[in-house]
């Protein structure tokens, strides 16, 4: 029998046609109106509409309803539009049962009218209804939260979302694993499509964020656990040893002058030398010394000549514990090994490179001054290749996907080549894939200065006996193979998801795809959030992007970061799984199965009990039926109410 006192208004959604032109959404009201505590039962065209929203507001008031059914499409869509509904005529939110008779019913029995599915809405309107009379008033939990923010990665992405953030009023720990923030973005000379100096962009960006008064900078750091709940993750972060005080540092370069230790450095991508205790780049930040503890010899030359005494080869790092509100991943992309690719003798030829180190050849400050010189005997480069899809759109070696922006960095290399070097550039491509405003433009411009553009995919380079390089391709809008002699082969190598990008996942919480990027909770309507609450993505993190799209996906991660942050509190769906303390004694079956370790024991009067922390908890309810005493319900999703609904 159904509850004494309670009221039950059902509205049933002809959605435009979609359910009435096969449920005949009359029968279904006629018989809704013969149920007891029916009070109220009608159909609207549109139930979605302002109209219809305002009918209903209407009749809960004029009825005292105080249990709300519609019967119309999916609740994805729409149950925050009908919970709204119902507070603004002044009922608690989570009395509404939402049917679904479009996805459920009209759409699997159409296109034509059929009495099976009338029958069949029938039957799910009455579960509805059955499962609306234990509905229980619920409210909505809340929790004062940091409003401080971790942003993850200090390439552009995490940047420009640290200013935003910063600029907002919000204080932002920001950490960057290599010494100095700037990411990739400090390696470029130019950008496409404008060719504008990339150091002209970024620099000034890196300075506001090295004197941000909201934004602590911890470079060469590493996020090493993630504890906690969205408003309150707790975050242990270690500061890998330096050997160099940067408060103290002058950044005078009196030790790196004394060192007598020289190897690779990674910044020139191993083409260029560094000392053993070095300064990262002209325009680091922070601008101070760091110590290669791997290469150094410990010799002390530094430290004696150090005037700030700045420099402690006995460092051992520290850790250290932040709270904060929300977290960003901007952890940025890697280039795919090219090693890899076998056939055109990168690892083999000195003078087969990545784009990217073709990127600090032409940079004056890069490890040739500025000239393309051959790394094999340091003769001007005269005539060169550049091979497009190198690694990338290969679905059975290498990577599958697009790397989107290969073709214009190096369209954009090739016009600065034939421009300012006057250098013979080749340019062997799959498909050119220009889209963008002012890429095209771009491309005509290369076509313009001499760039020649062979469609077909480069099956191999050697080297010859005059110590040129070999390139054999099909040239497939001829239909002839060429083998062409250059003095230098340029890779275009494809962005790939960032080593270690698979341990922070998992301590984050996060999804990972196929291609090793983070997944998004939508790509299209949601393209910064991520599964978790709390935690955003942006820029590479997601997949390969232009330095545009980056930019914009970080200012929307910030936003959504400062949103959540904003009012110093949390809120979350009382729609979550809760402990019957009096029943739970305490196994732990449910900590085991908990996917976002939601669940923890906790002292009780008589041991130890369960604990779900709702704001941790995602409403899967796996725990519910893995509870072997029951002690486990789902508010507003009972065992009661479910079984009123299967009985209905």
């Amino acid at each position: 029998m159904a509850g004494e006192g309670i009221k039950v208004g059902i509205f049933i959604c002809h959605c435009g046609g979609n359910i009435s032109n096969v449920v005949d959404c009359r029968a279904v009201r006629e018989e809704a109106r013969k149920w007891p505590n029916v009070v109220v039962a009608r159909e609207e065209e549109y139930l979605c509409s302002k109209p219809a929203q305002d009918n209903i507001v209407k009749a809960i008031e004029k009825h005292g309803l105080n249990r709300v059914v519609v019967a119309c499409c999916t609740p994805r869509m729409h149950l925050p539009t009908f919970q709204a509904v119902l507070e603004r005529a002044g009922l608690n939110p989570y009395l509404l049962e939402f049917v679904n008779i479009r996805e459920h019913c009209s759409w699997v029995h159409g296109p034509k009218p059929s009495e099976e599915a009338t029958r069949k809405a029938i039957w799910l309107v009455r579960a509805g209804y059955e499962r609306a009379l234990k509905l229980k008033p619920l409210e909505e939990i809340s929790e004062k939260c940091s409003q401080d923010v971790l942003v993850i990665g200090g390439g552009i992405a995490g940047m420009m979302a640290s200013l935003e953030l910063a600029n907002t009023g919000y204080h932002v720990f920001l950490v960057e694993r290599y010494p100095s923030i700037g990411g990739h973005m400090a390696k470029l000379t130019k950008v496409f499509p404008t060719i504008d100096c990339a150091q002209c962009i970024l620099t000034p960006r890196m300075a506001e964020v090295g004197r941000h008064p909201n934004i602590t900078i911890l470079a060469n750091a590493e996020v090493k656990a993630v504890s906690g709940y969205p408003g309150r993750y707790r975050v242990k972060i270690f500061l890998k040893p330096r050997g160099v005080d940067i408060e103290a540092c002058r950044g005078c370069g009196a030790c790196v002058r004394v060192c007598p230790v020289e190897v690779p450095h990674e910044f020139e991508e191993y083409r260029g030398m560094r000392k053993a205790i070095y300064i990262p780049f002209r325009q680091a930040v922070p601008y101070a010394a760091v110590v290669d503890f791997e290469n150094c010899t410990r010799c002390g030359k530094c430290v004696e000549v150090c005037p700030a005494n700045a420099i402690d080869l006995n460092d051992q790092g520290k850790e250290l514990e932040v709270e904060v509100g929300a977290i960003i991943v901007a952890t940025g992309y890697e280039l795919y090994d090219a090693r890899k690719l076998e056939e055109y003798g990168y690892g083999i030829y000195e003078d087969v490179v990545t784009m990217m180190e073709l990127e600090r050849l032409t940079n004056l400050f890069g490890p040739t001054g500025g000239y393309v010189k051959r790394f094999s005997d340091g003769e001007e480069v005269k005539k060169i290749a550049i091979v497009l899809c190198a690694g990338s759109r290969d679905r059975h070696r290498h990577v599958p996907y697009c790397s989107r922006v290969c073709c214009m960095y190096s369209i954009k290399q090739a016009v600065l080549l034939r421009e300012q070097f006057d250098i013979d550039v080749w340019i062997f491509y799959t498909d050119i894939r220009a889209a963008g405003r002012g890429y095209e433009e771009l491309y005509w411009r290369a076509e313009e200065a001499g760039v020649k553009f062979i469609r077909g995919k480069v099956a191999e380079v050697w080297r010859n006996r005059d110590g040129k390089l070999v390139v054999r391709a099909e040239d497939t809008l001829t239909g002839r193979v060429l083998e062409e002699p250059f003095d230098m082969v340029a890779l275009a190598t494809p962005m790939v998801a960032p080593k270690g990008l698979d341990e922070l996942a998992k301590m984050l919480g996060l999804a990972l795809g196929p291609d090793g990027f983070v997944v998004e909770k939508h790509p299209k309507l949601n393209p910064v959030d991520t599964l978790k609450t709390g935690i955003y993505v942006c820029g590479c993190a997601t997949g390969p992007k232009d330095i545009r799209d980056t930019v914009s996906d970080a200012l929307a991660a910030a936003a959504k970061a400062a949103e959540f942050v904003g009012k110093g509190v949390v809120k979350t769906s009382p729609e979550k799984a809760y402990v019957l303390e009096d029943t739970c004694d305490g196994c732990g079956k449910c900590i085991e199965i908990c996917p976002v370790g939601a669940i923890e024991l906790v002292s009780a009067s008589e041991g130890k009990v369960a604990s779900i922390n709702p704001f941790t908890c995602t409403g899967c309810g796996a725990c519910v039926p893995e509870c072997p005493r029951e002690a486990i319900e789902f508010a507003n999703y009972t065992r009661e109410q479910i079984i009123a609904a299967l009985r209905g």
